[in-house]
C-alpha cells in the first residue's frame, strides 16, 4: 500500500465533507471544491478524518490511493486556509495592475497584455512590480501563476522578466570581445 495513503486527512473545524461513490465535495470558508474519484480508490470518513484506500492490492491502485489522498488534503487546506503564489516583475517599465477579474501587464511589448482570471482566483498588486495570486484550488493558483510568468519569463543575461518570488535566475556572462 502507498505510504502516503496510510496517513489520514484531518478535517479542521468549519469544513464540511460529502462523500459519494464517485465524488468528494469539501466546503469551507474559502469556497467549495469537488473531486471526481478514480475507480480504484475508496474514501471513507472516520470521525474528524478522511481515510483513502485502494480497492485492490494492485500497484496502480496503491499509486492512485496516494495521489488522491494528496489531492483531498490539498482541497481541505485550500478551503480552510487557501493558497498563495507571489510573482515579481523585474525590468525597466515593467508594471502590473489588477483590474477586477483581469490583470493588465506592461512587460516590454508594443501593447499591454490583458489576462482574464478564471473563477475562484483573485489577484492583488501591492506594488507595480508585485503580483499576489490567491485561491482555494492549488492547481488553479499554480496554473494562473505559470501562465502569467509565460508572458515574459526571466532571461539569463540581465534577469528581466516575470519570476516567482522565491525563484533564483542563473545569470550568464556576456559575450567577450
Amino acid at each position: 500500500m502507498s505510504r502516503v495513503a496510510k496517513n489520514p486527512v484531518a478535517i479542521p473545524k468549519g469544513v464540511e465533507t460529502k462523500i459519494s461513490d464517485t465524488e468528494v465535495s469539501i466546503k469551507g470558508s474559502k469556497g467549495n471544491l469537488n473531486l471526481e474519484l478514480h475507480r480504484l480508490v475508496i474514501v471513507a470518513q472516520d470521525g474528524e478524518e478522511l481515510k483513502v484506500s485502494a480497492k485492490d492490492a494492485s500497484r496502480s491502485a496503491s499509486a492512485m490511493a496516494g495521489t488522491f489522498r494528496s489531492l483531498i488534503n490539498n482541497m481541505v487546506v485550500g478551503v480552510s486556509q487557501g493558497f498563495e503564489k507571489k510573482l515579481e516583475l523585474q525590468g525597466v517599465g515593467y508594471r502590473a495592475k489588477a483590474q477586477g477579474a483581469s490583470v493588465n501587464l506592461t512587460v516590454g511589448y508594443s501593447h499591454p497584455i490583458d489576462y482574464k482570471l478564471p473563477a475562484g482566483v483573485t489577484v492583488d498588486t501591492p506594488s507595480q512590480t508585485e503580483i499576489v495570486i490567491t485561491g482555494a484550488d492549488k492547481q488553479l493558483v499554480g496554473q494562473v501563476a505559470a501562465e502569467l510568468r509565460d508572458f515574459r519569463p526571466p532571461e539569463p543575461y540581465k534577469g528581466k522578466g516575470i519570476r516567482y518570488a522565491d525563484e533564483r535566475v542563473y545569470r550568464k556572462e556576456a559575450k567577450k570581445k
